[in-house]
């Protein structure tokens, strides 16, 4: 009987670790993540590299057969739309240097030792992430003009660095959180204080860490800076919309628009991917 009850004893603890180790076991598991940004191409990845080319391929023959094949009207509609393109880019250098000032910021608040200041990063991000950009947008420029007159392009760009200020947060965040902790102890080790070793070891290579998807967002808010259209800033799509309003094309239109946004945003993606390359190389 003895005999009997040790080896059920055994089963059953060897049956009890078994299924311990069932749930635990799930380090195979793919994490699936969606974001708005765009594909970067690189080449050491095979499949979004060549698709980036033959998309690029495609729009630039299209974009160029339409312009110098069909001259009207598309010839004229590209004249007219790529007028916008300093706009565009004006709002979007601006506003990224804006975002990344907030950012910086809000990602350093994140991290800080203050419950209060990570409460206040913490509702910021929370906040302004909930609120689609163009509220935002129409927020600043109309309710907000009822008080205070505000140009268009103040009205834009300080709406896009707000929005895209929070999404910068949360990037430093992880950018500061990816450095080993052994970095600060280190500095702190050879007699720098704490301020000095985050201005000299940490703050460098985190931004070495995160410039590849500071990148990636002023592709996705060139995308969105479209949207200030709607406060009648004479971007690349306001450009569309008032020859639309002359011409009653709006297929043309809105065809060659759409492809003048898609070769600017696969020429940035491909940029962006050659400075992830050489960080890379670089270590």
């Amino acid at each position: 009987m003895e005999k009997i009850t040790e080896q059920e004893t055994q089963h059953t603890s060897l049956i009890e670790k078994l299924v311990s180790k069932t749930p635990v076991e799930k380090k195979g598991v793919t994490h699936i993540q969606m974001t708005d940004g765009v594909l970067i191409p690189k080449k050491n990845d095979h499949h979004v590299f060549n698709s980036w080319r033959l998309t690029f391929f495609l729009a630039v023959v299209l974009l160029s057969s339409l312009v110098i094949f069909v001259p009207k009207p598309y010839r004229a509609i590209f004249l007219v739309v790529i007028k916008g393109a300093p706009v565009t880019f004006q709002v979007t250098i601006f506003s990224i240097m804006g975002a990344i000032i907030i950012g910086l910021f809000c990602g350093l608040g994140s991290v800080a030792k203050s419950r209060v200041i990570n409460m206040i990063s913490g509702v910021y991000v929370e906040f302004i992430r909930g609120i689609p950009l163009l509220v935002q947008l129409i927020f600043i420029y109309y309710a907000m003009g009822r008080l205070f007159r505000i140009e268009g392009m103040l009205a834009a760009v300080a709406a896009l660095s707000i929005c895209f200020g929070a999404y910068m947060g949360e990037i430093v965040r992880a950018g500061i959180q990816a450095i080993p902790k052994g970095q600060m102890e280190a500095a702190i080790a050879l007699g720098l204080s704490r301020s000095q070793a985050f201005r000299y070891v940490i703050l460098p290579q985190t931004i070495k860490v995160i410039l590849p998807a500071i990148g990636n967002e002023f592709i996705s808010m060139l995308k969105d800076s479209s949207l200030v259209s709607t406060i009648a800033l004479t971007d690349i799509l306001r450009k569309g919309r008032e020859y639309i309003s002359r011409t009653f094309l709006s297929l043309e239109t809105m065809l060659i628009v759409a492809l003048v946004y898609l070769v600017i945003t696969l020429v940035l993606s491909r940029l962006v991917g050659m400075l992830e390359e050489r960080l890379h190389k670089n270590g």
